[in-house]
């Protein structure tokens, strides 16, 4: 692959197909050599990435273009970059210069009245950290262990949902709920560069990124120990540091044991993590306080430890020690209940696991649903109504895995009484008949619909379908070459609204600019009408399309420039 330096392009002229495709391939063949443990081709390969023209503009266009943040700055204040200033920055990156000093955001943390600091790197150090990213990511696929969800291309939360009630479904376990203090900012610097083990360039980058100081206000911080939050290297780096825990924690039990004279299998725990949080099963109380003690010996090699307050031992099914029974882990509540009764009343061994939407998670969304409520008290109902919708499909989506109708039904009850509150206000002289004729009607069989005409209607949580989510393959790798696989999950995400699934399903998982496969979430995907609005489109379904991010900027900059 030829690393020279493009001719001169326009910044959307750029053959974006062919420079996705060749750092893929790329990409690709790092894996591969990765799996076979060849650490020479693996260095020698993502040098190649790195310097590669291809390489350089999606690392820019990803940092400009597709991440949420991109119009945050960093210290040096600068917050977007036009058109050629992108191809400027894509002609000039190189992993060898200078790392700047991050800039500190406090953002809440969402339940508590904590705040989590974030780190917002420079642009170019951005686009730099993209670019290593994008090389060292394909490696560490090769080796991640199969139960780490976490930031990673193509697994999510329901995954690690799943994998644990796959463990429990069959035998009641005792859980080692645990949760690390401060992982991002207390991790060893030295352990994780020497866990990384890149080849020394490469290295040297890394190290001066992570001590290149933090500037919170007029407050100047060096960085001694942790990884900055909210860079793009960072959840590679923690997932990084972190791997190993399960295979070490499973290497230290025996596969078989014997009770009673009788040899027993399957003995090790089972270890589901996601990012800094996880949670480890086994049926033997004695094994799970064992693993608590092997974790933390394991964890102060990494310079972290477990967070006291939140780590606990509990049992799926039975008390354990005055501890409620069941765990939260995800914003989920995982228990299991007994089931069954003998003819003589008395109880059968049997038991159901049962997976739902935690109480705290339940009160976050009535908390945010009435401070909507409260926010557009004087509004007309119809932007209530358009901001209400989407926080509760969202909500509803991301629940809709598991057993969530009771949960959904009592959601929607909460929601009515803000809104009989919310319409209350609004008309202190009038009667509860003539506000419920003004804000709800009646559609078929339901008599409490709340919207007004022109404006839709207010959506309900039960709307949402319950289908069970099916866990990830865990040797499948989104660098494998089998885009058709990670293609047909994403268009069964739980997440993915129903309306993009249905343009998936159209577009057989493609863009419809670009041509190239959506494989995951991570995606930027954005609705496009095919004929605009201003050219008397409607907004049917047949004149909808689904584009990435980039592919909707660069046909609308099109369409713009010939409307000229």
């Amino acid at each position: 692959m030829s690393t020279t330096v493009s001719p001169v392009y326009e910044w959307n002229a750029l053959p974006w197909r062919t420079l996705e495709q060749d750092v893929y391939k790329l990409q690709k063949r790092i894996f591969r050599a990765s799996q076979r443990g060849e650490t020479k081709t693996v260095h020698r390969l993502q040098r190649l990435l790195m310097k590669s023209w291809a390489g350089r503009c999606l690392a820019v266009r990803k940092v400009t273009q597709d991440n949420r943040g991109k119009k945050t700055a960093g210290v040096d204040g600068v917050k977007r970059l036009t058109l050629p200033q992108r191809l400027q920055l894509a002609h000039d990156l190189a992993v060898t210069t200078k790392a700047h000093p991050v800039r500190r955001v406090w953002i809440p943390k969402p339940g508590t009245r904590e705040k989590r600091g974030l780190g917002i790197p420079t642009i170019r150090n951005r686009a730099e950290q993209t670019l290593v990213r994008l090389a060292l990511e394909p490696e560490w696929e090769a080796h991640f262990e199969p139960n780490s969800y976490g930031f990673r291309p193509g697994r999510s939360c329901h995954d690690a949902i799943e994998a644990i009630f796959h463990d429990i479904c069959r035998k009641p376990k005792y859980v080692l709920d645990a949760d690390i203090a401060a992982c991002f900012d207390r991790l060893d610097q030295r352990a994780l560069v020497r866990k990384l083990h890149p080849f020394p360039a490469l290295g040297r980058v890394i190290r001066g990124w992570l001590k290149a100081g933090v500037w919170d206000g007029v407050d100047f911080k060096p960085t001694v120990t942790g990884v900055q939050q909210g860079s793009p290297l960072s959840p590679l780096l923690a997932n990084v540091a972190l791997h190993g825990l399960e295979t070490d924690v499973q290497a230290a039990f025996p596969s078989r044991y014997t009770r009673n004279g009788q040899v027993h299998r399957h003995w090790k725990p089972t270890v589901v993590k996601y990012a800094d949080d996880f949670v480890v099963l086994h049926e033997d109380r004695a094994v799970i306080e064992q693993v608590e003690q092997l974790i933390a010996e394991w964890l102060s090699g990494i310079g972290l430890e477990l967070k006291a307050e939140k780590t606990r031992m509990c049992h799926t099914l039975a008390p354990h020690d005055g501890i409620e029974v069941g765990f939260d882990f995800l914003g989920f509540e995982v228990r299991q209940y007994r089931v069954g009764y003998h003819r003589s009343g008395r109880l059968h061994q049997g038991f159901k696991t049962i997976i739902k939407p935690s109480k705290a998670a339940q009160k976050r969304h009535i908390k945010e649903t009435g401070q909507i409520v409260h926010r557009y008290r004087t509004a007309p109902q119809a932007a209530l109504i358009a901001a209400l919708n989407p926080v509760i499909r969202g909500w509803s989506r991301y629940y809709a895995t598991v057993i969530s109708s009771e949960v959904f039904s009592t959601m929607e009850t909460r929601l009515h009484g803000q809104l009989r509150r919310w319409s209350r206000r609004r008309h202190p002289n009038k009667s509860a008949r003539w506000i419920a004729r003004r804000y709800w009607h009646t559609e078929g069989q339901r008599h409490w619909v709340f919207g007004c005409k022109g404006a839709g209607r207010l959506r309900r949580h039960g709307e949402t379908p319950i289908k069970r989510h099916v866990k990830v393959r865990s040797e499948a790798s989104l660098y494998d070459g089998n885009l058709l696989y990670w293609a047909t999950r994403l268009g069964r995400h739980p997440e993915l609204p129903s309306s993009r699934a249905a343009l998936l399903k159209r577009q057989q998982g493609r863009c419809a600019h670009c041509g190239l496969l959506f494989a995951t979430m991570d995606d930027v995907m954005e609705n496009d009408h095919c004929v605009p609005r201003a050219h008397n489109g409607t907004n049917a379904p047949h004149n909808r399309q689904l584009l990435h991010g980039h592919c909707h900027d660069e046909k609308t900059a099109r369409e713009q420039s010939l409307a000229k």
